[in-house]
């Protein structure tokens, strides 16, 4: 099923729609470029190995990856799961470890950023843990990456305790947490 969401500032409707195989090639390019717009800040979040085309195409197959088209471009993408990564097994929550919606991978093409793209796919998110009775979202993000850090929090993300993924960066990552 189709959810429809309002682009900011715009008369436009944008469908937030579950990717498919056909997606994955678009998908990894606008990861890449995500990557590649992100180290050109000196903000070293993303890299060559992450995310990987198997991990964009495990999403997929899981059916947890959401996408955000304007006129048929990909412009963003959203994977909302129940899947607790084990890097957050010992993060003290707000909530406790059952019901939870996960955030992973929010990405909006470097053409597309600032339009508000971000915005919506949030508030799809936010939304569709309210419509389905999860306790909270959960995410994490960058420590080095204060844009994202600001975004979480004026959305109303308690920021929570720091995470590593040695794989990435040497820089901590911080989690954040909504109640819904």
């Amino acid at each position: 099923m189709a959810e429809r969401s309002r682009s900011e500032g715009k008369n436009l409707f944008n469908m937030i729609l579950k990717a498919t195989s056909k997606d994955l090639e678009q998908i990894y390019k606008l990861t890449k470029s995500c990557a590649q717009h992100l180290i050109e800040q000196n903000i070293f979040q993303w890299n060559e190995y992450y995310p990987s085309q198997q991990v964009l195409q495990k999403d997929i197959d899981l059916n947890q990856i959401w996408t955000i088209k304007v006129e048929n471009e990909l412009a963003g993408i959203v994977v909302l799961t129940e899947i607790e990564d084990d890097e957050y097994e010992n993060v003290k929550w707000l909530t406790k470890n059952k019901n939870n919606l996960y955030i992973h991978r929010l990405a909006v093409h470097p053409e597309f950023q600032g339009k508000g793209f971000a915005q919506q796919l949030m508030t799809f998110a936010e939304d569709f843990a309210r419509k389905n009775n999860y306790k909270s979202v959960r995410l994490d993000t960058f420590g080095e990456n204060k844009r994202n850090l600001r975004f979480y929090e004026k959305r109303g993300y308690q920021k929570l305790e720091k995470i590593y993924f040695p794989k990435q960066s040497k820089y901590p990552f911080y989690c954040f947490e909504l109640v819904v």
